[in-house]
């Protein structure tokens, strides 16, 4: 097949994008390879497309451009017929939404319009999209299930992603686009963002320096290896989204619709506690961290769990990769992109990254 994959250059777009062009598609990235974390780490992985698509000798496109740029996408879309559409590209962050809420705006909100209308005016059969566990905001009910109403998020961030489900909704109903919201759980792994905590936690125990630990580490996360993201989303790509005749409209399950409109989960559907997730780093790197302990953040959701079985149940897949063994892999990646004759200034540059 070909398809877009919107967020080519970021975490889990590139590791979705290098997957697809493994088993023999044609792949057209686009991403505005922005510098909302160090663009250096975004140039490494398109290489590596790059080196996939000579490898595989599957055709592969990369586009730099924004989404928010409507004749960037329609020209996109003009030139290139797709079979499916992966969209990926955001604007990432739960803390960072407390800072350029319009940065989300721009990113999630016209640039998910964008992508909506260009998928709409080119009859694309299924459009698949990145959502988020946090949606669940305030939801204390675990774990988490997508049967249950999601209409208190607690940052900016997941408003945003919430208001994509809703806005896709509409596009399912009034179009008959065919599309499935995947709600990611804390996602972790290879390439990982360097704004993310195992990144932090890493290259500072290397050096020796404090981590903060919110929470006192007590609050618990389902944390899911990129691999297992990855393989989730191609396979709810394949199985294209229908209309769930069953569904009732006098007590509405919010994943499905009578419109060919559905949302899953995609979980580790095991969640441990942070303190747990630091321990499983100093094992993979054979060293302590010094703890610098710390209350709970303004936005941040105490713990995290998701019920993965309806991703299961139509797809065949659940996550199941542990902990410990994602982030050894995790640790050995990074031993080998930050090689010791650049530490020093790789230390350096990591240190002046967003916080």
């Amino acid at each position: 097949m070909k398809i877009l994959v919107t967020g080519h250059a970021g975490f889990i777009g590139f590791h979705t994008a290098k997957r697809l062009l493994e088993r023999g598609d044609s792949v057209v990235g686009f991403d505005s390879v922005n510098d909302y974390y160090d663009p250096a780490i975004k140039e490494a992985r398109l290489k590596i497309l790059e080196q996939t698509a000579k490898e595989t000798r599957n055709d592969y496109l990369s586009i730099r451009a924004n989404l928010a740029d409507q004749q960037a996408v329609a020209e996109c879309f003009n030139e290139h017929h797709f079979d499916r559409v992966i969209h990926l590209a955001a604007q990432a962050g739960v803390r960072y939404s407390l800072e350029n809420p319009l940065s989300y705006v721009e990113s999630n909100l016209i640039g998910f319009t964008n992508v909506l209308e260009a998928c709409r005016y080119s009859s694309i059969a299924h459009l698949t999209y990145a959502s988020t566990s946090s949606v669940y905001g305030a939801n204390t009910l675990m774990p988490f299930s997508e049967h249950e109403g999601a209409n208190h998020p607690l940052q900016f961030y997941a408003a945003t992603k919430k208001a994509n489900e809703m806005m896709a909704h509409s596009y399912s109903h009034l179009f008959g686009l065919p599309t499935t919201g995947l709600r990611f759980f804390t996602v972790y792994g290879p390439w990982g963002r360097p704004d993310m905590a195992l990144f932090k936690f890493t290259k500072n125990i290397l050096a020796n320096e404090p981590i903060q630990v919110f929470n006192y580490g007590c609050h618990t996360r389902d944390f899911t290896y990129v691999d297992d993201i990855v393989e989730g989303v191609i396979r709810a790509s394949d199985d294209i989204a229908t209309p769930a005749f069953e569904w009732n409209s006098d007590n509405p399950d919010p994943a499905t619709s009578n419109a060919p409109f559905r949302i899953f989960n995609i979980g580790n559907n095991d969640p441990v506690t942070v303190n747990i997730y630091i321990e499983a780093i100093e094992k993979a790197l054979g060293r302590k961290a010094i703890k610098d302990l710390l209350p709970l953040q303004p936005g941040d959701v105490p713990d995290t769990y998701a019920d993965s079985s309806e991703l299961e149940k139509k797809v065949g897949y659940r996550p199941a990769t542990s902990v410990f063994h994602g982030v050894a892999k995790f640790v050995e990646w990074y031993r080998s992109y930050y090689s010791p004759n650049k530490a020093s200034s790789t230390i350096s540059e990591i240190h002046s990254l967003p916080k």
